[in-house]
């Protein structure tokens, strides 16, 4: 069955409604951020006073951190590039074999009850490792985790990014990650839940003029750095979650192949030919303002590529202050407009 964009219900009251508790999930993302710092503020105060008076005010770094658990990638995403130490992520249900009581293991559980995620943390107490779990209390993962070199940060809103935030902000005050304020974040979140709001007119609302944009077209989702790169893949995994089509996310040489090889639009192509006619690529730049040369260079060959064959860019910026608030920044815009896509395709 054809589907086509009915793009009057990304303003139609009635239609917003049936979209209501999803995109009222969307708008809530900085209050999560918030309850999540606001329940860990004691028990992170506690452990940070914990760890100076066991130093003598002097903080001690680990040999390695380890990132374990499937959400391990987001972790790498921020502190690769800053962290003083050597940094794993270990995406698998173990640990490497070295880890051992020199190592800091660092795990984000939002939900708390995966199995994998439950091993390696017990795994990482055996081995007499330093261990730092945000998870819910009473969950699997956080029972797994005590120890006597453990700090377990309670969690709530099995918020993926309110969790990492948090556990973000506690790596800042041990000397391992980059400034990554939780009020920050939570104000760059409620920027766009005002910005992309369902109550804001299309003209003037950018989730909506993106999804519009990618009504008739197959995203290529492009991030330069590392976070707006991660931000990107999960803009696409949620333009194919909504959608159901075609979303690719990638660097710069895995997309150029795909706006080179698009034919030139034939003015004289029948729009609605084979039901709908064929969707073309289309580039979404996630811009966070970095400046490194190789960015630039990578963002200027794709929009020169895409001017050449005809290739439509759309680009999503940020203003927001930190790395972590324009990644949460980003992310937030581009599922706005993947909620909004779904809203607008109807079946004929």
């Amino acid at each position: 069955m054809a589907t086509w964009f009915d793009e009057s219900r990304l303003d139609d009251e009635s239609a917003l409604r049936s979209v209501d508790l999803r995109l009222r999930t969307l708008a809530e993302s900085g209050a999560r951020v918030r309850r999540e710092a606001g329940d860990a503020s004691t028990v992170i105060e506690h452990a940070l006073a914990s760890s100076a008076r066991a130093d003598d005010g002097v903080s001690a770094r680990p040999r390695a951190v380890i990132a374990a658990g499937p959400d391990s990638r987001l972790l790498r995403a921020v502190l690769e590039p800053w962290c003083p130490v050597p940094f794993v992520a270990w995406p698998g249900p173990a640990l490497p074999g070295w880890a051992g009581s020199l190592d800091l293991v660092v795990v984000l559980a939002p939900s708390g009850s995966d199995s994998g995620t439950a091993s390696a943390v017990a795994e990482a107490v055996r081995r007499g490792c330093q261990v730092v779990v945000a998870a819910p209390v009473g969950s699997s993962v956080s029972e797994h985790a005590a120890g006597r070199w453990s700090t377990i940060i309670p969690t709530a809103t099995r918020d993926q990014l309110a969790t990492a935030v948090v556990v973000l902000d506690y790596l800042h005050h041990l000397g391992l990650g980059p400034h990554s304020a939780p009020e920050q974040v939570a104000e760059a979140l409620d920027d766009v839940a005002v910005s992309c709001s369902p109550h804001r007119d299309l003209a003037v609302n950018p989730a909506k003029m993106l999804a519009i944009a990618l009504a008739d077209a197959s995203p290529l989702v492009w991030g330069g750095s590392v976070l707006a790169a991660r931000a990107a893949r999960r803009v696409a995994e949620s333009v194919r979650r909504t959608s159901g089509r075609t979303a690719l996310a990638g660097d710069a040489e895995h997309l150029l192949p795909v706006i080179e090889a698009t034919r030139p639009r034939d003015v004289f192509d029948d729009p609605f030919a084979g039901g709908g006619g064929e969707r073309r690529p289309a580039l979404v730049v996630l811009d966070d303002g970095a400046q490194d040369p190789v960015v630039r260079e990578q963002r200027g060959r794709l929009q020169a590529a895409a001017a050449e064959h005809g290739v439509r860019v759309e680009t999503v910026t940020t203003q927001a202050p930190s790395e972590v608030a324009r990644y949460a920044s980003l992310l937030l815009t581009g599922t706005y407009a993947a909620e909004y896509l779904r809203l607008g395709l109807v079946e004929d």
